[in-house]
């Protein structure tokens, strides 16, 4: 840093502008922890409040949204699973619309129906299921209008002549008992009685706790019913949204344990005389066939594709015409029902709303035989708030720990997961669980978690921008919103240089310019002082009267910032003797700037009250900075340089002012300025020769000064070196 020597010409007592101080505390940690945590209580109120609902919704409510659940989930897992051989072919026999057009309106003659069934057992089917109510004697054949009309006249001969008449209920019973043929019959809540019960053993206590059941039913005739090998339940239970989802297997009809239809069917199928019903785990024995049960006796359908309807699907108009092809009836299970409006057998299901009773009897069917009968968890009513629990806290964690994108991504792929292993347990274990319920649960806490943070980052970027965006430039602004733990509001401790400017003689500028012109000069001048330091990576800490006060190294690193910060005071020098040059600023004679540097520790953050923060920083850098600023006075320069600052800096770049003693300092310490740019080499070294010799030769150095004065008269800190040197030079020549 070239020759330092200690003389003692003057001590220089400064009282400079020091960093203003508070006795308020700082809310920067206090701050961020609300910021974090707003988030998370935002978010498990939300967990809490949906569980809590998720318990008292109503029962309908639930219902659809695990009904929902499930739709999905087995939809999924058939969508992925192979069809499973079957040893029991089943086949649909479909009164439709081309069927009515063909054979006549609706109801058809038993006459009709007892042709379509010898049609059906000419095929040698192992059984034959109608999904038709027979509850009504025949009322078209010719036998029965002849009883009628004997009733009616009261000529018993009528009626007799009757019994050698075709009779349609006749000949359906004959069709009936020439074949294993199940009968319908559906429950009535407003009819008690019963119908005869099917054979039907258990060993244990019945495993059903919520059985389906009826004060009475309505079943066949009673010469059907005496025709027919068994009788099966056609009504179907629908879900809280009326689709029809399940099929019993078994029903109580008036105190009477009575078998579905889709159950009756397989029976006779399997050639079975009755029923086993074992209690755990429950299972339906049907001959050599072991079929799981649920705790209700209904059987969950699972989702079948339209294209596999259609392919075990024949019209009833081609078989009784002989188009069908008859071998597809060999050793099948057939179900007799019809598609037709006019049947009245359409029903909703989750798949289509007007599917055919007869097609849902037959998908029941074909799961019986496959042995699958979804059933939910035993544990669900504990496993599933857990579920929601769970699931719901990592929504939390992950709206209030990440970003809206990376959040809803993995937030994503856990209910993803969620649902794959939903229908993994669904297709391994025939086993129901409710992801549905889950991931609204994670999407709702997760949207409110992550919308409360976001909001919260949103203010806190808005405040970090208020509070940095005058102070700093724009990309380091952006930076710090970017990664807000770059910058420790509540105080760090961390190395800083310091610069402070001042205007020469404003006050007496303030008396000869008017208040708007003297605004308007400050707004420009500041707004070229503060370009410079957000330019040189300096931060603008204060603007107080005409003083600017700046850091540098703060509040994020800044390489090498001695000398930016050096670097930054030449270029406020420069420009703003430009400035004193042009208008407005030469109509009030504006003072030139003068610049303290130097470089230190100090305490930065934020400080003062509640509402008033301001990011500052408090040390001996910034204290000596202030002084320094004021010394320029007395040293004549424009820019001075404290020790520390100056050992940062390229030495050569900088002239030695001397050495000052400073308030608060015991030594004095030495100052320099950069070199003025149109001082040649050969001035220079002229005057570090004049300055080397200060402390040994005084007299020497005042007549080299005084020639480099000469040389350069407008170099006003040569001049106040000189002036220094007089009383010194008059000491050294009295007498002792």
């Amino acid at each position: 840093m070239g020759q330092q020597t200690k003389w003692p010409f003057h001590w220089c007592r400064i009282q400079a502008c020091s960093p203003r101080s508070h006795g308020g505390i700082s809310m920067g940690r206090m701050r961020r922890a609300l910021q974090q945590r707003l988030p998370v209580a935002a978010g498990t109120a939300t967990l809490t409040v949906f569980l809590a609902a998720a318990i008292l919704l109503p029962k309908t409510t639930s219902e659809v949204l695990r009904d929902s659940a499930f739709d999905i989930e087995l939809a999924g897992d058939q969508w992925l699973r192979r069809p499973a051989p079957s040893d029991l072919k089943v086949i649909v026999v479909d009164i439709d619309r081309a069927s009515i057009d063909a054979l006549g309106t609706w109801p058809w003659p038993r006459e009709t129906m007892a042709r379509l069934v010898e049609a059906v057992a000419t095929g040698r089917p192992a059984a034959i299921a109608i999904d038709v109510l027979f509850a009504e004697p025949d009322d078209r054949s010719p036998a029965a209008l002849a009883r009628q009309l004997g009733s009616v006249t009261g000529r018993a001969e009528i009626s007799t002549l009757g019994e050698s008449l075709p009779d349609g209920d006749k000949r359906l019973a004959q069709a009936i008992g020439s074949v294993p043929v199940a009968l319908g019959f559906v429950l009535d809540p407003n009819r008690a009685g019963t119908l005869p019960g099917a054979a039907i053993a258990s060993r244990g206590p019945l495993p059903f706790d919520d059985l389906w059941q009826a004060a009475g039913a309505i079943g066949p005739t009673l010469q059907l019913a005496a025709a027919a090998s068994g009788l099966g339940a056609l009504s179907l239970p629908g879900s809280a949204d009326g689709a029809i989802r399940q099929v019993p297997v078994f029903i109580a009809a008036g105190r009477v344990l009575m078998p579905g239809l889709a159950a009756e069917a397989l029976r006779l199928a399997s050639g079975a005389s009755s029923y086993l019903i074992e209690g755990e785990p429950p299972t339906l024995v049907v001959g050599r066939r072991r079929v799981p049960l649920s705790r209700d006796a209904l059987l969950r359908l699972v989702p079948v594709a339209a294209w596999r309807r259609v392919a075990r699907t024949l019209s009833a108009v081609d078989v009784l015409e002989g188009r069908a092809d008859g071998r597809r009836l060999a050793g099948a299970l057939v179900l007799l029902g019809g598609s037709a409006p006019e049947l009245g057998g359409l029903r909703k299901t989750p798949a289509d709303p007007l599917t055919p009773s007869v097609q849902i009897q037959a998908d029941a069917v074909e799961q019986l035989i496959a042995g699958r009968v979804p059933r939910t968890l035993a544990a669900a009513p504990i496993a599933q708030p857990l579920t929601v629990l769970v699931i719901g806290l990592v929504a939390v964690m992950l709206g209030a720990a990440l970003s809206p994108a990376s959040g809803t991504a993995i937030l994503t792929a856990v209910v993803a997961l969620l649902w794959i292993a939903a229908i993994a347990v669904s297709g391994l274990a025939d086993r129901l669980v409710d992801p549905l319920t889950p991931s609204i649960a994670a999407v709702l806490v997760f949207t409110v978690t992550a919308g409360t943070a976001y909001s919260s980052t949103r203010r806190r970027e808005a405040f970090v921008r208020r509070r940095l965006e005058q102070h700093l430039a724009p990309a380091v602004v952006r930076r710090i919103v970017e990664q807000p733990d770059l910058v420790k509001l509540d105080g760090e401790r961390r190395e800083v240089t310091a610069l402070f400017t001042d205007i020469e003689g404003f006050t007496a500028t303030t008396h000869r310019a008017g208040a708007e012109d003297l605004v308007a000069m400050l707004d420009q001048y500041f707004e070229g002082v503060a370009g410079i330091v957000i330019n040189h990576g300096g931060m603008i800490d204060k603007i107080v009267g005409d003083a600017v006060h700046a850091l540098f190294n703060a509040p994020l690193d800044l390489e090498d910032h001695p000398r930016r910060a050096v670097e930054c005071a030449i270029a406020i020098q420069a420009w703003s003797e430009g400035f004193r040059r042009r208008a407005p600023a030469a109509a009030v004679e504006l003072g030139r700037t003068r610049i303290g540097i130097e470089t230190g520790p100090a305490i930065v953050g934020d400080v003062g009250i509640r509402s008033k923060l301001d990011y500052t920083a408090h040390g001996d850098a910034v204290n000596m900075a202030a002084r320094l600023e004021a010394c320029n006075k007395e040293l004549g320069s424009a820019i001075c340089i404290g020790p520390v600052a100056a050992a940062r800096y390229d030495a050569a770049l900088l002239r030695p002012l001397g050495q000052l003693a400073i308030r608060g300092r015991t030594e004095p310490i030495a100052v320099f300025e950069p070199w003025p740019s149109d001082a040649p080499p050969t001035w220079r070294e002229a005057y570090l020769a004049a300055y080397a010799i200060l402390e040994s030769d005084v007299a020497q150095a005042a007549v080299l000064l005084q020639k480099l004065m000469a040389e350069r008269p407008a170099d006003l800190a040569v001049r106040r070196l000189a002036e220094r040197l007089s009383p010194l030079r008059k000491s050294d020549r009295s007498p002792t």
